[in-house]
């Protein structure tokens, strides 16, 4: 049968597919609707007719919906809960109040490119009380569950149904070096290559860091020494200095490269990483955090094509 076009779906006609599938009758529909059976039969009987279509089985216990009734209820399941967020953060935003965004980066060098973010972000949402930590200090995963973090940046994925793990965009490392270093006269850096060097890393575990896990280990390789830097600036000025070489997304020493104080070279056939932003499941759809999460990836992809042109 054609449906009018004069349809005219309405939120509680979505509500009202939803009682009825949640209590499998009219007369629990009507209750948790707080309308009458009647009234509520009203209003079925007069869908139906605007859709040209039964939307439930009479006399079937319980009730059972038809496949029109089935294609709304899937319809109702994806708009309501939508609607009912987007109702809350209007009624934040009213109240000069959108809540609390606090923020922690699992990653000493993504504080570069977060920062300059934040300005504009402040400005569409004034009522989020954002706070930023630059290295969590804790267990950011157990953090996050408990309500002490709302958003990890992070390259780890963990499986697992209570956090979400948005996509946000893929990097790769680079080793960078004083302009003077031996290695400069190559394309490209072998795990072999990194045998006599002196590697400037965070202090954190070597299980966390891609050098090791990804470019180092699997060949058998070791540096002759690491040394342990907890500051990006410091480590990029240790560097220049020829006091070692680092492994570190393109982003962290672009400036220092562009201004000839660094060299930097791809590792082997390239060591990539993706970029994260996790929450707990329950939060993903908020709409500062897709704001946010929007803003990230835009800023991210600017700054590749921007290379692509050097």
């Amino acid at each position: 049968m054609a449906v009018p076009s004069n349809a005219g779906l309405e939120i509680k006609h979505l509500r009202t597919l939803t009682a009825l599938a949640e209590q499998g009758s009219l007369a629990g529909a009507a209750l948790t609707l707080n309308l009458t059976q009647s009234a509520l039969s009203h209003q079925l009987k007069e869908l139906e007719t605007r859709l040209n279509m039964e939307l439930y089985l009479r006399k079937s216990r319980p009730l059972v919906l038809t496949a029109a009734g089935q294609l709304l209820l899937s319809l109702a399941h994806q708009v309501l809960p939508a609607l009912s967020q987007t109702e809350k953060q209007l009624h934040a935003l009213q109240s000069g109040d959108a809540g609390r965004l606090h923020l922690a980066l699992d990653c000493h060098s993504c504080i570069q490119w977060l920062l300059p973010l934040l300005p504009d972000f402040r400005r569409q949402w004034p009522g989020v009380d954002l706070e930023v930590e630059s290295v969590p200090g804790f267990d950011a995963i157990n953090a996050l569950l408990g309500g002490q973090l709302d958003l990890l940046l992070t390259s780890d994925v963990q499986a697992r149904g209570d956090l979400h793990f948005e996509p946000l965009f893929a990097f790769d490392l680079n080793l960078v070096m004083a302009p003077d270093h031996p290695l400069c006269h190559q394309s490209r850096i072998e795990p072999s290559d990194l045998g006599p060097e002196v590697l400037l890393v965070y202090p954190v575990e070597r299980s966390r860091m891609d050098i090791f896990s990804r470019f180092l280990q699997p060949a058998g390789v070791e540096p002759a020494r690491c040394k342990l830097v907890d500051n990006t600036s410091v480590m990029l000025q240790m560097a220049a200095a020829g006091l070692g070489v680092a492994a570190l997304p393109r982003w962290a020493s672009e400036e220092f490269v562009r201004q000839g104080l660094l060299e930097a070279r791809p590792l082997g056939g390239g060591v990539r990483r993706h970029m994260y932003g996790a929450v707990r499941a329950a939060d993903k759809d908020q709409a500062c955090l897709q704001s946010l999460f929007e803003r990230i990836r835009s800023k991210m992809g600017e700054q590749k094509e921007a290379e692509k042109h050097r």
